[in-house]
């Protein structure tokens, strides 16, 4: 945890240990998902639990992220809360809209195999 994350020093490798996390997290996420709404989602995917779920996703950042950066719950210790919370909101949206993205891809993968 950090009282202030941007004051922090730099440790070698951090971003691309960072860049990495960042995206076995979010295939964890991905797997996740398709847990909760099952296989079969696979097959004939719909936008709607993809969207809810990347919203969802936003309480990650809001209760554990930007707490352990120093910047307090929903960034509510950043200059601008609001648009700090807005840019998760929007970038967690992307997320959804990519997990129905991929799905739609593996949809079509596996209707030509079956």
């Amino acid at each position: 945890m950090h009282a202030s994350i941007s004051e922090a020093s730099q440790k070698r490798f951090e971003c691309t240990v960072g860049w990495i996390a960042h995206y076995v997290i979010g295939t964890v996420y991905a797997l996740v998902l398709i847990a909760l709404v099952s296989g079969s989602w696979l097959v004939r995917p719909s936008l709607l639990p993809a969207i809810l779920f990347g919203v969802g996703s936003v309480l990650v950042p809001f209760l554990i992220m930007q707490p352990s950066f120093g910047f307090g719950i929903a960034a509510s210790r950043t200059p601008n809360p609001t648009q700090a919370r807005l840019r998760s909101l929007m970038a967690h949206f992307v997320f959804g809209v990519g997990l129905y993205v991929c799905a739609v891809g593996v949809s079509y993968v596996l209707r030509a195999h079956a």
